[in-house]
């Protein structure tokens, strides 16, 4: 317990600091992040991070996930980059005669849809116009605060068990707590800066961080019981990989970008 406490503070300190100097910093921070989550999917899935089809899958993470415009380049088209991306992955299953089969092709290219996209969501957030902080900062706010509330909650009330074939530790109440204390942060945002965002929007945000924040940690759950595996990688000592640290932010983000609560 110690050293996760360690970690988590360690890294946590310095993930807000590069949230707060912004441009480069946390941009690269972000693309790191992207390729060593990528390397722990591909690991999942039985590959090398040197076999060629997955550094094709590397690749079309750190296209999707780089800042073209911030960059001052254009953006290549998304839907025939992802098209291109697919025949390589499929090319190499002629060419390995089936030693890299159909199932590894698919299984990287949803490794790169999941991840370049969570990622790149990210980063748009925080180059956002004026309040590209502040809302960086609301979504890991409810992010965060939906996980302390749903472990807290969870540890003094939980009886119920929410999803124990996929997450059997998991409680309806620890849910709920996670869900309240999410909207509570979003709501002392609104509270504390009005001209940044409404109550309502703030609230909708809220609630969108905290229930899919926790389907994010349950997608990743079910993805490990079906490899049997605890954690996705060792980077953080008693955290995990950067997939077990990033599960709610690869789901809430987009969601947060695509629905335009957040843009």
């Amino acid at each position: 317990m110690k050293q996760r406490i360690l970690t988590g503070v360690v890294a946590g300190t310095g993930f807000i600091a590069l949230l707060l100097i912004g441009g480069w910093a946390y941009i690269g921070l972000l693309l790191l992040l992207a390729l060593i989550g990528y390397h722990e999917f591909v690991r999942m899935n039985g590959l090398t991070w040197s076999h060629p089809a997955a550094l094709t899958g590397s690749l079309a993470t750190i296209a999707i996930v780089w800042p073209w415009q911030f960059a001052g380049s254009q953006a290549p088209p998304l839907d025939s980059l992802m098209w291109w991306i697919m025949l390589i992955l499929l090319v190499w299953t002629v060419i390995t005669k089936n030693k890299t089969t159909i199932d590894h092709a698919a299984n990287l290219l949803l490794g790169v849809l999941y991840i370049g996209f969570g990622f790149s969501a990210m980063i748009d957030v925080r180059l956002m116009d004026e309040y590209g902080l502040l809302a960086t900062f609301l979504a890991f706010s409810c992010i965060w605060s939906s996980d302390i509330g749903a472990y807290f909650f969870g540890r003094a009330f939980g009886r119920t068990k929410l999803w124990p074939a996929i997450s059997p530790n998991k409680t309806i109440e620890g849910s709920i707590g996670g869900i309240v204390l999410s909207l509570v942060v979003a709501a002392l945002f609104a509270l504390l800066a009005p001209k940044f965002i409404s109550m309502g929007h703030a609230l909708a945000i809220g609630a969108v961080s905290a229930i899919a924040g926790q389907m994010g940690d349950l997608i990743q759950s079910a993805y490990k019981r079906v490899r049997g595996i605890k954690d996705t990688g060792s980077l953080l000592p008693g955290h995990g990989g950067v997939l077990d640290r990033c599960d709610s932010w690869l789901i809430v983000y987009p969601i947060l970008v695509f629905t335009g609560l957040l843009t």
